[in-house]
């Protein structure tokens, strides 16, 4: 018990200096006002700018909350272990376990340091060489995806989609929002993604390889200052696709924004109206607009610094064999599993984790 208690104790210690990091008392103070400023009877003049002000207070109060009852959580397990009661030893031993489990995923939470870590993302994803194979295999990606999201308290909304000729999809546009750092954990799929299985479009059952591409943007919307010149744009208007039957829509509402300069094309089909997928499909490129700026400023950046620019972030990231064994390696990490059906059913986790904790790394050796 005695060791279980010197654990439990450096346990404290280290969540408390976390705690202490990421400012979350300040934060309590901050939610509160905050709750005292949405209590006012003029809060809602403005549902706009009310509706984005309690975006800001749920995500900060889940934050705080959150915090607050881990740190509970380890105190309590702390006091029981002094208490010296061995017939506890068992169950407080588990109970350590698992808030070390979850301490480590917190800590990597903590260290998150983009300005946009912590906002809903935009997640596209593109059948590429593979032919049906290569579009069965996006749709893979896409329930992938959506379980992971489902599995880790995240709201997805998918916005564009477009069917395969014969299976799968050519590409989808997904909403992934609300949650904890959905940007941020999402930043470790960012590139191509390569499956080999014998395929079940093949007559001969032979293996077959395919490719994917995912993209991932930002999704903070109104709050991107990007000046867009409407003379840039090229709108077209289309019938939004569906099930059939009543799903099928009647007038052109979905939408297809061009950005000519760039070649940037979205595309919105999923509002209700032309209007909404309009701005939505708006949003969307200036996001795009934003990260485009991003990632030249920082090869800027690294150039200036004497650095690569390493331009294979588009490259394969992550191969998933299915036939003649069953393997999924991460190439950038060397992190695997050897459960494929796990990680497509959205056990994305250690993946995540594996690459964010790499990049931490780069970026310490980087600063020292």
């Amino acid at each position: 018990m005695d060791s279980l208690t010197t654990q439990l104790r450096e346990l404290k210690e280290k969540v408390d200096g976390l705690s202490n990091r990421l400012g979350i008392d300040r934060k309590a103070t901050e939610v509160a006002e905050m709750e005292k400023t949405a209590s006012a009877p003029d809060f809602w003049d403005n549902p706009q700018e009310a509706q984005k002000f309690m975006q800001r207070m749920s995500k900060l109060k889940n934050e705080v909350e959150k915090w607050q009852k881990h740190t509970l959580r380890v105190n309590d397990a702390l006091e029981l272990t002094e208490l010296g009661d061995d017939d506890l030893q068992d169950e407080l031993t588990e109970e350590a376990n698992k808030l070390i489990g979850v301490t480590d995923r917190m800590e990597l939470e903590a260290v998150f340091s983009g300005a946009y870590d912590n906002e809903d993302a935009i997640l596209s994803i593109h059948a590429g060489a593979g032919g049906t194979d290569a579009q069965d295999w996006a749709e893979m990606l896409e329930r992938m995806y959506l379980r992971w999201a489902e599995q880790n308290g995240h709201k997805v909304e998918v916005l564009d989609r477009s069917e395969g000729e014969e299976a799968g999809i050519k590409s989808v546009t997904i909403s992934v929002r609300g949650g904890d750092y959905p940007y941020g954990y999402l930043q470790s799929e960012q590139g191509v993604h390569r499956l080999v299985r014998q395929s079940p479009f093949d007559s001969a059952a032979r293996r077959h390889t395919a490719f994917a591409k995912v993209e991932l943007w930002p999704d903070i919307q109104d709050d991107i200052e990007i000046d867009v010149n409407p003379n840039d744009l090229r709108i077209d208007t289309f019938r939004a696709g569906g099930a059939g039957g009543q799903h099928v829509q009647k007038n052109d509402t979905a939408v297809r924004i061009t950005h000519e300069p760039t070649g940037i094309v979205v595309q919105c089909q999923n509002q209700r109206s032309q209007t909404q997928n309009r701005d939505r499909a708006m949003q969307i490129l200036k996001a795009r607009l934003f990260e485009m700026e991003q990632r030249k400023q920082e090869a800027e950046l690294a150039e200036l610094k004497g650095e690569n620019v390493d331009a294979g972030w588009g490259n394969q990231i992550r191969s998933y064999v299915l036939h003649p064994y069953q393997m999924v390696k991460d190439l950038r990490t060397s992190f695997e599993m050897g459960n494929p059906s796990a990680v497509l059913d959205g056990d994305l986790n250690g993946f995540m984790e594996s690459y964010l904790r790499s990049q931490l790394t780069k970026f310490s050796e980087s600063t020292t």
